[in-house]
């Protein structure tokens, strides 16, 4: 079966990765036609969006997305375009996947993290102002659907993975309204999934118990703010941004787009770790039903990060392109070897 991929490089290294993640998919040879779509830095300065309306168009249309990462101003300039094309899919819930590679550096080799965040409410709504001159405040923004509709999506996850557990970050001893009102609906939930662990934990408890021991977690579903910061923590704990995939679900639509940002001092550079893009290629393999292709990918990854083939933050020397070619040869050297499906 042919598939359409909407393809969007994105900024910065984002064309390297996502280019190196569309040669890997290519490579299993499930039958793939990309549309290539702008979005970006670059669209901004020419048409003053971030998001074009064709692309947004094709997001929506196609319902499959390769995505790059996209810069992002520190406190001025445009909004996120990462969460407007977010907004564009439809997308509620965001998925990292934290794995410790064998040959990664790390200190934990068995931690195996789900991050589940809700990507449409808390303080990314955009509700936000100056007050005066020397004040500012945002608007921290929690409903019962949303909460709901995304600790379905983290059971159903848990359920289909063989999860057993779901751990609810909050500071709802503090922020009770808000943070209360999202473990308290998260709790609804629970009994739908009596074959699933509910618990809580406050955040910054939460923090620290991760980096003693976090064979002590399974799945960790939090609102947004909360859900970014962990994601990032747990990916230092199995070696990095470049190792750690993500995607984006919505009703008709599925963004698959690393857990690292656009890097720019890195941009041209052919020196990044292309892990994270092509592990996110595997993800939106599985989404197409091509399971057996995305495991392969997960095999030659495996087999790539544990040799001698690997870009600096993994200790090696390699280019991101060396290092693609690396995981392209162990696919059609038969590692992880079975039919495109």
């Amino acid at each position: 079966m042919r598939h359409t991929v909407v393809h969007v490089p994105g900024d910065g290294i984002g064309p390297e990765v996502t280019w190196a993640a569309r040669r890997v998919i290519d490579a299993t040879g499930v039958p793939v036609d990309w549309v290539l779509a702008g979005a970006g830095e670059d669209e901004f300065a020419t048409s003053g969006t971030t998001i074009p309306p064709r692309t947004a168009e094709l997001v929506r249309e196609v319902g499959v997305v390769l995505k790059g990462p996209m810069a992002n101003p520190v406190g001025h300039g445009y909004a996120s375009p990462n969460i407007a094309l977010r907004q564009a899919a439809g997308a509620y819930a965001n998925v990292r996947l934290a794995l410790a590679l064998p040959g990664a550096r790390t200190h934990f080799p068995g931690a195996d993290l789900v991050v589940v965040r809700e990507v449409t409410e808390d303080v990314f709504t955009g509700a936000a102002q100056h007050v005066g001159p020397d004040a500012a405040i945002t608007v921290k923004w929690v409903t019962r659907a949303a909460t709901h509709r995304v600790t379905r999506f983290a059971f159903d996850y848990a359920r289909r993975h063989g999860r057993r557990r779901i751990t609810v970050a909050h500071k709802a001893a503090t922020l009770k309204e808000t943070d209360g009102l999202f473990l308290g609906a998260a709790r609804e939930i629970a009994p739908e999934y009596p074959d699933i662990e509910l618990d809580d934990c406050l955040v910054d408890a939460l923090a620290m118990h991760l980096v003693r021991d976090p064979a002590g977690y399974d799945v960790l579903l939090a609102p947004f703010q909360y859900g970014d910061i962990l994601a990032d923590l747990c990916a230092g704990l199995v070696g990095g941004l470049g190792l750690v995939p993500g995607a984006s679900f919505g009703p008709a639509a599925a963004l698959f787009e690393a857990a690292h940002g656009s890097a720019p001092k890195y941009a041209g550079r052919d020196v990044v770790n292309p892990t994270a893009l092509v592990l996110s290629g595997a993800l939106l393999l599985d989404h197409l039903d091509e399971r057996t292709a995305a495991d392969r990918i997960r095999a030659a990854v495996a087999a790539v990060v544990a040799g001698p083939v690997t870009t600096y933050d993994l200790g090696g020397t390699a280019s991101t392109t060396a290092m693609t070619d690396a995981i392209i040869a162990a696919l059609t050297d038969g590692v992880g070897k079975g039919s495109a499906a």
